[in-house]
């Protein structure tokens, strides 16, 4: 506990120098109380309270619990960077006490809105996070806000942060665009970006391509539950066979992903799906990259929602969106690494139940 505590206390603090609580234990308890399913300021002051004698072996609480007002005052005016870059640090120190390299796997990246944190009058615009997800661990890596709704600035941001030499990097067709396929590449990492019509010369390209070859491997898979089959083939299409080649650095390949989905009332639902690539895969792995971007909206974004109640949390005032999204990624993220198998909802019911448990979520971190 005394690294994130330490982590937390570089943080730097927005309020005036006669503030009663100290930053860093006024955001390690907030940190705890979402470890035990609070989900507003107010929940996170009345854990305080009404566990102030066990959590005073770990923090000093010399002023006794923070109130709501504080939690809240300290979220609304705390730069989201400074808590980003406490969420990075935190990482490292995490991957190092759990013996994990850097990714080097499937890396997918995505943006998530925060429905409900929208300023007064603009429910149009809600804030939007940027969280990058390492498939293999099932940690998010870097969580970052997208000032004005710019994912792709973001993005961007956050890339240059972060170490992803030998990883895939898998994200939506917003980001299949010159700066990103650079960035990754300078990265030393491979891409696999979605393609729309948004990069219309490419996406024509790829359409022409597939409809000019017949001889290309496929990999087919199928799938039946909850009263409907899918079926999904993979090809892909080495770059020296479009007919046509547009500009994206590093393209060496398109990948196609064709599906057939059938539901109870019988009828099929076909879709296709292109990938701009910067290495020819099999269309085995090309099948197995896709399907492993999709675990950040299954595993984290869907958590985040469903046990974290993140689409309905009504936070909107300055900051403080943004700041409660990372505290919640943190939670997620030390959920996940403790060993015991167990959905992350049961976790969190065993730390607010069960004081031991509690300690147990960071021992891997002495």
């Amino acid at each position: 506990m005394s690294v994130l505590i330490s982590i937390l206390r570089e943080v730097r603090d927005p309020r005036d120098v006669n503030a009663r609580h100290d930053l860093g234990e006024l955001l390690f308890l907030a940190l705890l109380a979402t470890l035990c399913g609070a989900k507003t300021c107010v929940e996170m002051a009345e854990f305080s309270e009404a566990r102030q004698e066990e959590l005073r072996e770990i923090v000093a609480l010399r002023h006794g619990a923070p109130s709501h007002d504080t939690f809240s005052r300290v979220f609304r005016l705390l730069d989201p960077t400074e808590l980003e870059r406490a969420f990075g640090a935190f990482m490292t120190a995490l991957r190092g006490a759990l013996g994990l390299p850097a990714p080097k796997g499937v890396v997918a990246i995505d943006g998530k809105s925060l429905r409900r944190g929208y300023d007064k009058g603009r429910a149009f615009m809600p804030p939007l996070m940027v969280s990058v997800w390492d498939v293999e661990t099932r940690l998010s890596i870097a969580a970052m806000r997208a000032p004005g709704g710019d994912e792709i600035k973001a993005t961007l941001s956050v890339l240059k942060a972060l170490t992803l030499k030998g990883c895939t990097v898998t994200a939506d067709a917003l980001h299949c665009h010159p700066a990103m396929a650079q960035a990754l590449l300078a990265a030393k990492a491979q891409y696999a970006l979605g393609l729309k019509a948004n990069h219309g010369p490419l996406f024509r390209a790829a359409e022409a391509g597939f409809a000019a070859v017949t001889d290309l491997a496929v990999f087919e898979t199928r799938e039946r539950g909850h009263g409907r089959e899918e079926q999904r083939r993979a090809s892909v299409l080495p770059v020296d066979r479009l007919v046509k080649r547009p500009s994206l650095p590093g393209l060496k390949a398109i990948g196609r992903i064709e599906a057939v989905r059938t539901g109870a009332n019988g009828k099929p639902e076909q879709a296709v799906r292109y990938i701009a690539l910067s290495k020819v895969l099999t269309p085995k792995k090309l099948a197995e990259v896709v399907r492993a971007h999709w675990t950040i909206e299954n595993q984290l974004h869907w958590i985040l929602d469903v046990v974290f109640n993140e689409d309905d949390a009504r936070t909107r005032k300055d900051n403080g969106p943004q700041n409660l999204a990372v505290i919640r990624r943190l939670a997620q993220n030390i959920l996940r690494a403790h060993p015991l198998d167990k959905p992350i909802a049961s976790k969190m019911r065993r730390a607010n139940w069960n004081k031991e448990f509690f300690f147990q979520l960071f021992a891997h971190m002495r």
